[in-house]
């Protein structure tokens, strides 16, 4: 036994060395090498990296690895030199069995960029196997009436190689009576037959011993060997004779159990039990055979009892044989071929080569996703596959080689739509019926900067009262971003702007992380009215994207200024000297405390009121005017010097108050200037109606002005409900509220005639307007003067309104721009 595989080691390795030089070749585009079977572990197949063109740095570089269909690793490759290396002990016989040609497909696969490569590897037969006999000793009994040539089929040897190292000859042993021929059968096989060329006689030699040698055609050659050992028997000297030496009968693979296949007839000559025939499967029959189909000994029907399989075997070739019930008994054969057709039965299979990598949304049409392989274990069109997307996908199929497919994106992405796809690919065979299976890949989306952040509004509108702490919160302003990760991560800043020639960043900043607006100083609407704030979001992507939003903050005015006397003026002092005649009747104009607010609305309404007084009873103010007058004529009683202290309050919250003094001196003989200049003496009548008459003129105007501008607020109400679903129907809902339309109002404090006006109109994004009217120090009827500061625009509304309330009155006008 050493002795003889020290043998087949200078056999392995001649053929080894034979093979290795110039065996491999690239047929349409695949590399093919050839190797004899059984080489040992680590031996050299060939120069893979050489044969595809690439360097040893990128066997290491693009992952290159080498997978076998067939399953189990028989291959690998040397890293160091680029070489595919024997993994593993192969036997062709074990891979291939009788197959003529063995060849071993394998998919050598490459990342960045993914490719794909087929190699094939031939698998040579060497004569590693002898013939073999399935029974090492057979038993033949033979009749000595057997004529001269007749002839016995003996048992044909099997050699698990093939091609010149398969059986090639036999050999039989000298003897006298037997001789060995070869008969040929189907396929072009042939088989032995022991040929009777001498009569037998039994009383001479009742058992003959023969030795059957069977023969390869390798080198050295190799051999097998069977004990035939025949008995003559007497008398029954006919056997059953079938009809056909070759019966055959086709099957499909999905046949019934139980299903009638063909039936076998074969006749006897022979008359009593010498010519009852049984019929029975050759002694040599496989199990394989025994498991799948079933004889009637007696009729000799055969019928399915086991499951077919095309994919397992695709044709049956049985040996039947007919024996009779004679002393001994005699029997004939013959062969029966059953084929099976093939029937649509194994659904495709689509199996990944590289799995699927994350794609990002940008890539453009082409892109290779995925590797993937499609299957089908049936034959014929029943094999034939074909791939189909769902419609609507972003993704198409791009076939390569051998039934070899690459996924691949065919539109555009979004990850801020679809951020994962599930892509079902259906397989479908061309049988009849058609099967089909699913297969899921997920493809994630990878993210790129592509959204710029948004404000939950384009504008938003602040309104703060002034004086408020420092660094206490304005409002947050808030943006999103479609986009994820990084590229969704929002930072805030201020851009820079001027509010009064200041940078808009010395009244306020902002958090960068939250979008919360801080003060840095406190507000005084006296100064400041209204600015704006250009807030920019950016996210943190590459590049940076980024969006902007107004901020409108409107200050609210508080009731921080106290009234200022303006008559009498400050060059004047605190004590206002006046005198008047002792002859002044009831009514009489003694002189006009005037005082100005520098609030607005209501923190700007002023009232006069005598805090003190030498006598009550002979003077009193007027409410909103600040007229002093006498209540009663002036008696010898009363003193000389008169002294009165006037408080003037505004209208705001907490109330806010100033004082003035003022001393009458009561003379005698005293004229009154401002009666005679008016000439009132004379027409005390007229002048009152005249005055009455404009009373009239200007609380119309006011009415018709009021009704347009509850118009215009009851017009914006509505708009604004539909936007959000709210309105401000009552003053004291919208105390804070700033017309940002441009508008007019006019507020009226009247004690009799109109003697106080106070004008407002603006426009929320421009300067604002005020306006304001009041008596002059000594006027009694129809002088006014504007005192309030105001703005340089167009006064024509104003000037309209009140000219023609007051049509005699004289008005003088100051401007300043109030932001």
């Amino acid at each position: 036994m050493t002795k003889r595989m020290g043998y087949r080691d200078w056999r392995w390795q001649a053929l080894w060395w034979h093979h290795f030089f110039l065996l491999w070749s690239t047929i349409h585009g695949q590399t093919r090498y050839s190797i004899p079977e059984e080489l040992k572990q680590g031996s050299v197949v060939g120069n893979l990296a050489k044969d595809l063109g690439l360097g040893l740095s990128e066997i290491f570089d693009r992952k290159l690895r080498v997978s076998s269909e067939a399953g189990e690793q028989y291959f690998s490759v040397d890293a160091g030199k680029g070489e595919l290396v024997v993994n593993d002990r192969i036997d062709r016989e074990a891979l291939c069995g009788q197959s003529a040609s063995c060849v071993l497909p394998l998919q050598v696969v490459l990342e960045n960029p993914l490719s794909l490569h087929r190699i094939e590897v031939e698998i040579k037969d060497i004569n590693d196997n002898s013939p073999s006999f399935h029974t090492k000793e057979l038993s033949l009994k033979i009749s000595e009436s057997a004529a001269v040539g007749t002839r016995f089929p003996l048992e044909s040897a099997e050699d698990s190689d093939v091609g010149s190292n398969s059986v090639k000859s036999y050999m039989l042993t000298k003897n006298d009576c037997f001789t060995l021929k070869m008969k040929e059968v189907e396929d072009g096989k042939t088989v032995p037959e022991l040929v009777l060329e001498k009569p037998i006689d039994r009383e001479k030699k009742a058992v003959h011993q023969l030795l059957l040698t069977a023969l390869d055609g390798g080198n050295p050659v190799m051999s097998g060997t069977s004990q035939i050992t025949i008995t003559v028997l007497d008398v029954n000297d006919n056997f059953p004779v079938f009809d056909k030496n070759l019966y055959k009968a086709t099957l499909l693979e999905n046949t019934a159990k139980d299903t009638f296949v063909i039936k076998i007839t074969a006749t006897d000559t022979d008359e009593g039990k010498n010519g009852e025939v049984e019929f029975s499967f050759g002694s040599r029959t496989p199990d394989s055979v025994l498991s799948v189909f079933e004889i009637n000994s007696l009729t000799g029907e055969i019928h399915l009892k086991g499951d077919l399989d095309y994919e397992r075997a695709s044709s049956y070739k049985i040996e039947i044989t007919a024996k009779d019930k004679g002393v001994p008994r005699m029997e004939g054969h013959c062969r029966l071929q059953i084929d099976v057709v093939d029937v649509n039965d194994n659904t495709p299979e689509i199996v990944l080569t590289s799995e699927p990598k994350p794609v990002r949304e940008d890539s453009p049409s082409g892109t290779v996703v995925a590797l993937l392989n499609a299957r089908d274990a049936d034959s014929g069109n029943n094999s034939k596959v074909t791939l189909r997307l769902p419609r609507g996908s972003p993704f198409t199929l791009k076939p390569s080689f051998s039934n070899n497919y690459a996924l691949v994106t065919s539109g555009a992405l979004d990850r801020e739509h679809f951020s994962e796809y599930n892509i079902e690919i259906t397989a479908t065979d061309s049988g009849s019926p058609p099967l089909s299976s699913k297969k899921i890949i997920p493809v994630s989306i990878t993210d790129v900067n592509d959204n710029p952040p948004i404000f939950t509004q384009s504008s938003y509108n602040v309104y703060l009262k002034e004086n408020g702490v420092p660094g206490s919160i304005l409002y947050s302003v808030s943006a999103s971003d479609l986009d994820f990760g990084e590229n969704a991560k929002i930072s805030y800043s201020i851009l820079d702007s001027k509010v009064q020639d200041v940078s808009v960043s010395s009244y306020v900043y902002i958090n960068s992380d939250n979008g919360s607006i801080y003060s840095m100083h406190s507000f005084d609407y006296e100064k400041l009215k209204v600015f704006q704030i250009q807030v920019q979001a950016k996210d943190q992507g590459s590049p940076s994207l980024s969006s902007n939003a107004t901020v409108h903050v409107f200050i609210l005015d508080q009731n921080d200024n106290a009234p200022a006397v303006i008559y009498p003026s400050s060059a004047m002092g605190s004590l206002s000297h006046q005198r008047m005649p002792r002859s002044a009747k009831a009514g009489h104009l003694v002189t006009k405390v005037t005082a100005v607010d520098a609030d607005s609305g209501h923190n700007a309404w002023i009232s006069y009121k005598v805090a003190e007084a030498t006598d009550a009873s002979l003077f009193t103010v007027n409410l909103y005017t600040g007229e002093v007058r006498t209540k009663r004529a002036v008696s010898e009683q009363d003193d000389s010097s008169q002294r009165l202290l006037i408080e003037i309050k505004d209208d705001g919250e907490p109330v806010q108050s100033a004082t003035v003094t003022v001393s009458i001196q009561l003379e005698d003989g005293l004229h009154e200037p401002i009666l005679d200049l008016r000439q009132k003496a004379a027409e005390p009548s007229k002048k009152t109606g005249r005055i009455t008459l404009y009373l009239i003129l200007s609380l119309a105007s006011v009415s018709v002005l009021s009704l347009v501008t509850f118009l215009i607020l009851a017009v914006k109400c509505m708009r604004n409900s539909r936007s959000s679903g709210t309105c401000c129907m009552r003053r004291s809902d919208c105390d804070d509220y700033k017309n940002p339309n441009r508008n007019l109002q006019i507020q009226l404090n009247t004690d009799g005639p109109i003697k106080y006006v106070e004008v407002l109109g603006g426009d929320m994004l421009s300067q604002s307007q005020s306006f304001r009217s009041c008596m002059s120090p000594m006027s009694e009827y129809s002088d006014f003067t504007l005192i309030k500061p105001s703005s340089t625009t167009d006064f024509k509304e104003v000037i309209s309104v009140l000219d023609a309330s007051l049509p005699d009155s004289t008005w003088t006008f100051e401007s300043q721009q109030v932001s």
